[in-house]
């Protein structure tokens, strides 16, 4: 996701100020945007920051909510990508962005984000005669499950029907599990090869099933998402965002 952020920027005419991972990797030389520019990559976050306008963060769970920290406290705005985080983590950058915009948002895909916005609004509509469930598969080295964009997903379709997320979701079925209670949301994770990432939400009904689905081409819709998130952020006011806020979508 990184290099296909930081290429795609440089074909939007952004430059590319800093390239930020582990120490392992500081000193390389990196080529982006066919050769259009050059980036050196570094272990030093706040160094990288003070030369740019926005921090695009596709990192890990475990590191991200200190980036995201750090960001505030340089005053410079944030587009969060990664996903896994916990709820203290989220509770963080919900602090953080008292300060500064955060766009935090698992999913920024413009096609996604429409799923998010039919989702509630279907659901809405048929209401707890259609029971929700909420298939999702991806590559075999995603480390999280579920996606956070089926998280997402089932937290909408709960929203929408007056349910709680995760208190009404069941993840996955096995053994005599009784009647699927009326009062459920159904969470799959499928893992494997290549999958960029596939949704679907299924309404099944009395002699009908209504499903909506996304699939990923590429991880470029993704991070064309991520740089419009940026833009948007760069002249925000503090407050935390999400891709809804980015398209106009609320």
């Amino acid at each position: 996701m990184g290099r296909t952020i930081m290429d795609l920027a440089v074909a939007h005419g952004h430059t590319v100020s800093a390239a930020v991972d582990v120490a392992s990797q500081a000193g390389t030389e990196l080529s982006i945007g066919k050769g259009a520019q050059s980036v050196t990559v570094t272990d030093d976050l706040e160094a990288g920051l003070a030369a740019s306008d926005v921090l695009i963060d596709f990192t890990h769970a475990s590191v991200c909510v200190a980036n995201t920290e750090t960001a505030a406290r340089l005053g410079k705005p944030a587009v969060i990508g990664t996903t896994g985080i916990l709820e203290d983590g989220r509770a963080a950058i919900a602090v953080a962005a008292k300060t500064t915009p955060i766009v935090l948002a698992p999913n920024m895909s413009v096609g996604v984000n429409l799923l998010f916005k039919l989702t509630t609004e279907v659901a809405s509509i048929l209401g707890l005669d259609y029971n929700v469930e909420i298939v999702e598969t991806h590559h075999n080295q995603k480390e999280d499950s579920p996606s956070g964009t089926a998280v997402r997903l089932a937290e909408r379709a709960a929203e929408a029907l007056g349910l709680q997320y995760p208190a009404d979701a069941a993840h996955g079925r096995e053994g005599q599990v009784g009647k699927r209670p009326v009062h459920e949301i159904g969470v799959h994770a499928l893992r494997g090869g290549d999958v960029v990432g596939e949704h679907t939400v299924s309404f099944i009904g009395t002699g009908e099933t209504i499903e909506l689905s996304h699939r990923a081409h590429n991880r470029d819709n993704f991070a064309n998402g991520a740089i419009r998130a940026a833009e948007f952020a760069r002249t925000a006011k503090p407050g935390l965002y999400d891709m809804q806020d980015v398209l106009g979508l609320k």
